[in-house]
């Protein structure tokens, strides 16, 4: 039961008479009238509305109280407790206090005001350690799942790892609502073996126990586990809300469009519960929608919730600004502040300036840092200040960039360093502060990665120095560093087929190659020259390059789709490395050939070509 804090003065004299009438019948009649009063006070703890009436029972309870050892004034100090511990938590610790030797109700009260509490999480394992070295109340079964929260909150995996030792010393293994906990834990500390453990020796579960197990998988990036956990549980459980947004989830997370809208028929089906306008379900459709390359059905879906929190909003705006929408995201901002009198979060700030970075709006980006600094007092983390950097570097003001760099607060991490490698290499900076930049990426924590040394090399290639060209490749022999394969998916019926560069394991390998060549020849047909700079980095004969640029995963995929898809059909493909300048280049082309509307989402954001044109306006 909760108790809702609301001024009621009208029922204060009320409540004071009581407490005279029960004085009096204390005074005439002994145990019995005792027995009243007590009876009296609880009913009166259950209308309680306030902390002042609250007070007011609890000092009479004081009063009249002969022992605390009496088993009715201890249930009425639990009652007390539990009120006090929704409301007021110190109040509650001096209750608390006040009790000798409390129950495990009363340890529980405690441990789970703190588990629950925004800032008292760690109390809640110190509660639970003193209750322990005190060892006059031994924990039980409710005890755990709230401390377990707590360690899971603070991914306090040791505490944890203890805590469940616990658990099997005292025999309660078994218990569904522990194991429960248990497996929350194990997925939050990323230690997804021991979650499967605990679920695979279950005896009995809940729907919560699939929910938790699968929501372990889609935080992981397990989407495909997760999604086949889900059709087993269909077998034995109804899936409810939150089953709904972790399935949501997987399929933004594999960029399954046909999977997330059969999941969003589902939702629809459940037509009269709680579901269909469930913020959070809602807000999962949102970001899965504009994940999928399908902004404009996020946007129908967005509009149409009857409410909307923060989370909602910096779902739409982050789309937006995902799919190079930059205008429409401002949009949203200004219309979430000003008419519906929402306030921006960290969360929010990214996104809008995510969405200038996309667009290279440099003025509106520094005003918006600004605003969030100046008007909302929100403190820039590294995500704000990586926006700003990559804004900057991006639009070749890079001594700007560096400037923001040496005056932030914290390190920068790599991606901050990435980015201005990057630019340095577009632009043609210069070989010396490219080389500064790749020497910060790799002195940074998670530095030592194929991506450094692909630029690197590219900007060696740039100045024709191929034996430094070749210095970073042997270099990268030496550490073990390989390129990360590029990968691209397309879905076609419901399936996904994925491709890596040179693939040649499809089935239709061959028709797929035989659409490759059609496409190579309207393209030279138009007066397509191929852009060297992306092939491999060596100093190799055209043709070569050539012959390595065609077989680009994102190209191999497009042609599959032609080959698969009814003509005017749009094309959507997912790539888990940025597109380089070829073949977008060529994609814009293959739009425009074929007539046919192609959507690429990469590392970074999503590409809308059609009719020749990109919706990046070339700047990405």
């Amino acid at each position: 039961m909760s108790m809702v804090l609301t001024a009621s003065p009208s029922s204060l004299p009320h409540l004071l008479s009581t407490f005279t009438i029960i004085n009096n019948n204390n005074n005439n009649n002994g145990y019995s009238a005792q027995h009243r009063s007590h009876s009296r006070l609880l009913q009166l703890l259950n209308e309680c509305t306030d902390m002042s009436q609250l007070k007011q029972i609890h000092a009479h309870t004081l009063r009249t109280a002969t022992s605390t050892h009496s088993p009715h004034t201890f249930f009425l100090y639990s009652r007390i407790l539990h009120f006090s511990s929704l409301s007021d938590f110190d109040y509650a610790s001096r209750v608390f206090d006040q009790v000798h030797n409390p129950n495990s109700f009363m340890w529980n009260t405690l441990i789970r005001a703190c588990a629950r509490s925004s800032d008292r999480k760690e109390e809640a394992i110190q509660l639970y350690y003193r209750m322990l070295e005190q060892g006059i109340v031994m924990p039980d079964k409710h005890t755990f799942p709230f401390v377990l929260k707590a360690c899971a909150y603070l991914f306090a995996l040791f505490v944890g790892k203890q805590v469940h030792a616990h658990v099997l010393k005292l025999g309660y293994d078994s218990d569904v609502y522990i194991n429960n906990s248990l497996i929350h834990l194990y997925g939050t500390c990323g230690c997804l073996d021991v979650a499967e453990k605990v679920f695979g020796k279950m005896p009995e579960r809940s729907v919560v126990s699939w929910n938790v197990m699968i929501d372990a998988y889609v935080q992981l990036g397990e989407f495909d586990t997760a999604l086949k956990l889900f059709r087993e549980m269909q077998n034995m459980f109804e899936p409810d809300g939150y089953t709904m947004q972790s399935v949501i989830s997987a399929c933004a997370g594999l960029g399954a469009l046909a999977l997330g809208m059969w999941a969003h028929a589902c939702v629809l089906s459940k037509d009269g519960s709680d579901m269909v306008d469930d913020v959070l379900v809602n807000n999962c459709l949102v970001d899965m929608y504009c994940k999928c390359g399908s902004w404009e059905i996020a946007q129908q879906v967005f509009e149409r919730m009857p409410k909307r929190d923060v989370n909602s909003w910096n779902s739409m705006i982050l789309g937006l600004g995902m799919h190079g929408k930059a205008e429409a995201a401002l949009e949203y901002f200004v219309r979430m502040v000003r008419m519906e009198r929402i306030v921006p979060d960290s969360i929010t700030f990214v996104g809008v300036l995510s969405a200038c970075n996309h667009r290279g709006m440099v003025s509106e980006g520094r005003k918006y840092f600004d605003m969030m600094i100046a008007d909302y007092k929100i403190e820039p983390r590294l995500e704000h200040y990586g926006c700003l950097v990559d804004l900057l570097s991006r639009a070749g003001l890079i001594d700007e960039a560096l400037n923001l760099v040496s005056d932030m607060p914290m390190k920068p991490d790599v991606i901050i360093w990435r980015s201005l490698l990057d630019a340095c290499c577009k632009k043609n900076v210069g070989v010396e502060l490219s080389e500064e930049m790749a020497t910060q990426i790799l002195e940074s924590e998670g530095g030592d990665c194929s991506g450094v040394y692909v630029l690197l090399s590219k900007v060696y290639a740039s100045a024709s120095r191929w034996d430094d060209v070749g210095m970073v490749r042997k270099l990268m022999t030496d550490k073990g560093v390989t390129k990360e394969p590029g990968c691209t998916s397309i879905e076609i019926d419901g399936i996904s087929h994925e491709f890596f560069a040179g693939d040649t394991s499809h089935p239709q390998t061959k028709e797929i190659y035989q659409v490759l060549d059609v496409i190579e020849e309207r393209l030279e047909s138009v007066g397509h020259a191929p852009d060297f700079s992306q092939a491999p980095m060596v100093d190799e004969l055209n043709n070569e390059k050539q012959h390595a640029l065609r077989l680009h995963s994102e190209r191999l995929a497009i042609a599959f789709g032609l080959l698969s898809l009814k003509p005017g059909m749009p094309i959507s493909i997912f790539k888990n490395l940025r597109v380089c300048d070829d073949c977008h280049k060529v994609t814009k082309l293959i739009s425009r050939i074929y007539n046919v509307e192609i959507i690429v989402r990469d590392r970074a954001r999503f590409h809308h070509f059609k009719d020749g044109i990109c919706s990046c306006m070339d700047y990405w």
